[in-house]
């Protein structure tokens, strides 16, 4: 992708990250930057929503009720090239073989890391995208060989899936889903139907509710009683 300001090509970089104990992303400088030599021709971005399809015996068609957002994905494939047809980038300056800029790659986005208990978390920064997550997959196919049959082109597939804090996941998930359980305290007007409309959308649970609760005068609901209301199975 190029700067249309500048006129210049930006390499796609690839960028160690730490997670921070208040849940944020720091980017690392250990390992180095990884910036490709050939800029992928491509890439997808995908988005996903997490549905719950529930049908009842006798049902026609399932109830479709939504559960969740799923974090992104971004997918690409890059060249590898160690024919010195391709001017290495600043980072790949000194390392332009094949098999040394692929242990390179694996360093950011494969090797576990013992201080983090995983693998590291990275930054995409492609011109104006910016993407932050973890190595779903990668897998690479050499297409080019040395008489000795030490490699001079790859291709790797890559797929991240993004990341997201608990903070975010917590909106983004929307906690007034009724397939997550919640407390309720009791205010003046409530009624034991009226919170199950609420919460579930059908008053026709407030019975069971009544059941789980042990309430035995559930028309008659005191202000500051506090109720379970379990998620639908």
């Amino acid at each position: 992708m190029a700067d249309a300001s500048a006129g210049l090509k930006i390499p796609l970089k690839i960028s160690p990250c730490t997670l921070e104990t208040s849940g944020d992303i720091k980017l690392s400088s250990s390992p180095p930057d990884f910036e490709v030599m050939i800029n992928p021709s491509n890439y997808s971005h995908g988005f996903t929503v997490d549905n719950n399809k529930k049908q009842a015996p006798g049902q026609a068609s399932a109830e479709t009720k939504f559960n969740m957002i799923k974090p992104e994905k971004v997918g690409f494939d890059i060249v590898l090239d160690g024919t010195g047809v391709v001017n290495p980038t600043d980072s790949n300056s000194g390392s332009p073989d094949v098999k040394t800029q692929v242990e390179q790659l694996k360093k950011i986005v494969y090797t576990y890391v013992g201080a983090e208990h995983s693998p590291n978390y990275v930054r995409l920064l492609w011109g104006s995208f910016i993407f932050f997550g973890t190595l779903e997959s990668m897998s690479m196919e050499y297409t080019l060989f040395k008489p000795s049959g030490l490699p001079l082109r790859a291709k790797v597939k890559l797929a991240f899936i993004g990341f997201q804090s608990k903070e975010e996941g917590a909106l983004k998930a929307n906690r007034s889903s009724p397939d997550l359980d919640h407390v309720v305290e009791v205010k003046a007007g409530d009624t034991l139907p009226l919170l199950c409309y609420r919460i579930y959308k059908d008053p026709a649970y407030y019975t069971a509710i009544a059941r789980v609760n042990n309430l035995v005068n559930f028309r008659s609901l005191v202000p500051g009683t506090r109720l379970h209301f379990p998620p639908l199975r």
